[in-house]
């Protein structure tokens, strides 16, 4: 899944417990009829993805939907839903931020060793 916009805000990492978890959030702000604000959580080693970015900037994000299941201590059940970002590309153009953009296809080198039965297409 992906969500597209400029970004409008970005938070700085926040650091939890004892094991270190790491989080930092991001805002991004839709280009629609109807503009919506999306904050997007980035965790982990995926928080310096956003150290190259600056508000403003129009980025694609690649996103998980995670939901989680707590019942607090009355025994009621509660429902929890967060956008998870785990890839962001710069969309202005002619400024990639380093590390996200792939290079150019005549970079790769063809195969020079391969067999007839290489050539099957099954996934399996």
């Amino acid at each position: 899944m992906e969500v597209e916009g400029k970004i409008k805000m970005i938070g700085e990492t926040q650091t939890f417990g004892s094991n270190g978890f790491r989080k930092r959030e991001l805002v991004v702000t839709t280009e629609e009829q109807y503009p919506q604000h999306i904050m997007v959580e980035f965790v982990q080693d995926k928080t310096d993805l956003l150290n190259n970015y600056q508000v403003g900037q129009p980025v694609k994000i690649g996103v998980n939907l995670r939901g989680r299941e707590w019942v607090n201590p009355q025994g009621e059940t509660k429902y929890f839903n967060s956008i998870q970002g785990w890839r962001i590309e710069n969309l202005q153009a002619g400024s990639a931020a380093p590390g996200q953009t792939p290079p150019p296809a005549d970079q790769f080198e063809p195969a020079q060793d391969l067999k007839d039965e290489d050539y099957d297409d099954l996934p399996f």
